[in-house]
């Protein structure tokens, strides 16, 4: 039973890894069906990007209070539930629920059988078998754009999610039989209240930004959403620093490649975080492109990060992280600046070249911010930097995908030939505000993360 932990595990991990990137080539579908207007469908992907975000402190102490044996399968059997919500909704209200059911199960799902491999493994054998349970998370985003558009051509977008409902159910009925139950006799205490702060100012600033696009909320409305979120968040803060275990650590802002890394992810992601909702909906709502075409292109994307993947490591230690960073991300708003060129007159095969180049610059720009990030935390800090990481890396993309869709909604016009153009002036912004992380970049010193990444 132990060989077959893993290929559970992965199969977990795969679930989530396609539903990422499935989802998105459905939206101009769901809208149709949904009698809604495709550019105001992000909240089928703020809802779980949200859900997740706030349910990762958490899993840890939950699976330490309560056993991996119990948790794991639960998080997969509400995952499959989600999906089958999702699958029967009839209206938007109901799918964003659903979502939320999902995002539960997800958010639960990969920390804690992360957490499965790490003690069910010795040492010697866990980069291997985490090595093997990760790669179907690059897999499913490989496939999933096709396989999504395929189906929404071939069936319906119902299928998105039916297709998750034969791998959950035999993914929760094994796991409930072969996943170890570990259990810690006393687990910390967990901080409630400043879970509470943080997951609410979350929820606060990004139901701000949806309020401009899909609410239609007044911008007084909006502010005092705004203000609150803020409040919230700068309360857990100082409250931190007098709680003996705080949800996260205050004393990782005295490392300063984390906090480095941490801005410049918020910023960099408010960029990149946008592309996987704006470009389905630029190929298909902007070129008018089937969804099999669209996913097809979008394949792309994922090509260009596997390829990138041995070429982090050789980048980082010639240049280090200050030059790669800077450089990077600055070629990296420039190249979504660039997606304001798209026309219907662009040959497919240069769409996919770009989208091929920009996966490679946006993997690396990925893989040394993530670095950077947890390269010098030690101790109790690593946990609990990669948790703040974890979180941060889920919030930014959903706000990433909130402030797109705002963009979307203040230049689009009633006049369906200025799609197009409103996808311009999208991309040129969202370009933008990547390119700020550069700036913040720009306070690492040359030496930063130059040493450890050698030794690797």
């Amino acid at each position: 039973m132990a060989k077959l932990l893993p290929w559970l595990i992965a199969s977990a991990f795969f679930m989530q890894g396609l539903d990422g990137t499935i989802v998105n080539v459905a939206l101009p579908q769901m809208a149709v069906d949904l009698h809604q207007h495709p550019l105001q469908m992000q909240a089928v992907v703020i809802a779980y990007l949200l859900t997740v975000a706030a349910l990762i402190p958490v899993s840890g102490w939950v699976s330490d209070r309560f056993g991996a044996r119990h948790i794991f399968p639960l998080a997969i059997a509400l995952f499959t539930l989600g999906s089958l919500l999702c699958a029967l909704s009839p209206t938007l209200i109901l799918l964003v629920i659903s979502r939320i059911v999902q995002g539960i199960g997800g958010a639960l799902m990969v920390p804690v059988g992360r957490l499965v491999v790490l003690r069910a493994y010795p040492r010697a054998q866990l980069v291997r078998v985490l090595s093997f349970v990760t790669m179907p998370a690059l897999v499913g985003p490989l496939i999933g754009p096709t396989l999504g558009g395929w189906l929404v051509e071939a069936l319906s977008w119902h299928w998105i999610f039916l297709i998750n409902l034969p791998v959950g159910i035999v993914g929760a009925i094994v796991a409930w039989r072969m996943v170890p139950d570990f259990q810690r006799e006393h687990p910390q205490r967990f901080d409630t209240l400043g879970f509470l702060l943080f997951s609410f100012s979350m929820l606060a600033i990004s139901l701000s930004l949806e309020g401009l696009s899909d609410l239609h909320l007044s911008i007084t409305t909006v502010l005092l959403i705004l203000v609150l979120g803020v409040a919230s968040l700068t309360t857990y803060w100082v409250r931190s620093m007098k709680v003996e275990a705080p949800l996260f650590a205050p004393s990782l802002f005295a490392i300063r490649t984390f906090s480095v890394g941490i801005l410049g992810n918020i910023f960099a992601r408010l960029g990149n975080g946008a592309l996987p909702f704006l470009i389905p909906l630029v190929l298909q709502v902007g070129l008018s492109l089937s969804p099999a075409t669209a996913g097809m292109l979008m394949i792309g994307v994922t090509l260009g990060a596997i390829v990138a993947k041995p070429l982090a490591q050789p980048t980082l230690v010639r240049l280090g992280y200050k030059r790669t960073l800077v450089i990077n991300t600055l070629l990296l708003g420039l190249l979504i600046m660039s997606l304001a060129l798209l026309s219907p007159a662009t040959p497919h095969w240069l769409i996919m070249g770009h989208l091929f180049v920009l996966g490679v610059v946006n993997s690396l720009q990925f893989t040394a911010m993530n670095t950077l990030t947890l390269i010098d935390l030690q101790g109790d800090n690593a946990a609990s930097g990669n948790g703040l990481l974890a979180v941060v890396m889920q919030m930014s993309i959903g706000m990433g995908v909130s402030s797109s869709a705002a963009l979307l909604n203040v230049f689009t016009h009633d006049d369906a030939q200025q799609t197009l153009s409103a996808f311009a002036a999208t991309f040129i912004c969202v370009g933008g505000m990547a390119m700020l992380a550069a700036l913040i970049f720009l306070q690492l010193r040359p030496g930063d993360g130059r040493v450890k990444a050698r030794k690797k």
